[in-house]
């Protein structure tokens, strides 16, 4: 039965070395229950959220990245399972970040697994390769743009850099989409606020909401996160019954923390019909000049 209230979590998740698997399991944990204590029903981590995993290879001399992607993937099984088992236990839908996902030919997908209580998952890969990943990894574009069932309706994914390109989230909110999540990691203000931007004007035109999560601080034992910055952010359209600039919420830079966001999503149907504006119906209307 869909929810049109939904409380969102988006992370200001800072890297930590860790000894061992135990220690990222139990941070997680941790996180996770604060944000279900809070009543978070959905929850949102940053992209490249498994390469904090790869602090427990220093013992065994893993530095290089092509290597620390490779070492990753004899953890993807328990990766999936801490948070399969997360949302399980706290009735919360989690999009855990992402995670590097080895495929047939041999390169990467930047997966972001979206985990339910009953136990399914869902993932939605990186569309877009930013140009770090294309002259230094072996990651490779996903082939999908997915919709994604949720307790509340339907929800998508714009990872990162997904979130600048307009034609993603378009896709995604004709599929019904009423909620884009955005996991993302910049290493500069000015990259953090290219997603930022980004993540309100598909919120504008689209008429739905979008919520970012960062990754933040530094990292000495992988070039892939090695710096981070930026807040977590929720926003809306800009449109009656909305804020006026359409953040519904938003974080301070580079501090730790969940930024909440209570989400009315009967209010986005009822906008498209009878607001100020009709972004999301007019959007065809812009073609007849190309």
């Amino acid at each position: 039965m869909n929810q049109p209230i939904v409380k969102v979590a988006a992370a200001q998740y800072p890297v930590d070395s860790h000894e061992n698997w135990q220690s990222f399991s139990a941070k997680i944990r941790r996180w996770v229950e604060e944000a279900a204590a809070a009543d978070a029903r959905v929850l949102l981590f940053p992209e490249y959220l498994g390469f904090e995993i790869t602090s427990i290879f220093r013992r065994i001399g893993v530095a290089a990245l092509a290597d620390q992607m490779s070492e990753l993937q004899g953890l993807e099984a328990e990766f999936i399972g801490l948070f399969s088992e997360c949302a399980r236990q706290t009735g919360a839908e989690i999009c855990a970040g992402t995670f590097p996902v080895r495929i047939d030919t041999g390169k990467y997908r930047n997966r972001s697994f979206f985990f339910r209580p009953d136990g399914s998952l869902d993932f939605q890969d990186k569309l877009q390769m930013t140009p770090f990943e294309r002259r230094y990894t072996d990651i490779c574009p996903g082939s999908q743009i997915k919709t994604l069932g949720s307790a509340f309706g339907k929800a998508a994914i714009n990872v990162c850099y997904d979130s600048e390109f307009p034609l993603f989230a378009r896709r995604q909110a004709e599929a019904e989409a009423l909620l884009v999540l955005v996991p993302s990691c910049t290493d500069t203000l000015a990259g953090y606020q290219r997603v930022r931007i980004g993540c309100r004007a598909r919120a504008l035109e689209n008429q739905l909401y979008v919520a970012q999560s960062v990754l933040i601080g530094r990292c000495a034992w992988s070039e892939m996160i090695d710096e981070n910055t930026g807040a977590a952010g929720i926003y809306g359209p800009v449109d009656n019954g909305f804020p006026d600039d359409g953040c519904i919420a938003e974080g301070v830079v580079d501090q730790p923390g969940w930024v909440y966001g209570d989400l009315d999503l009967h209010r986005i149907g009822v906008l498209r019909q009878t607001g100020h504006t009709t972004n999301f119906h007019d959007w065809e209307t812009q073609y007849r000049f190309l």
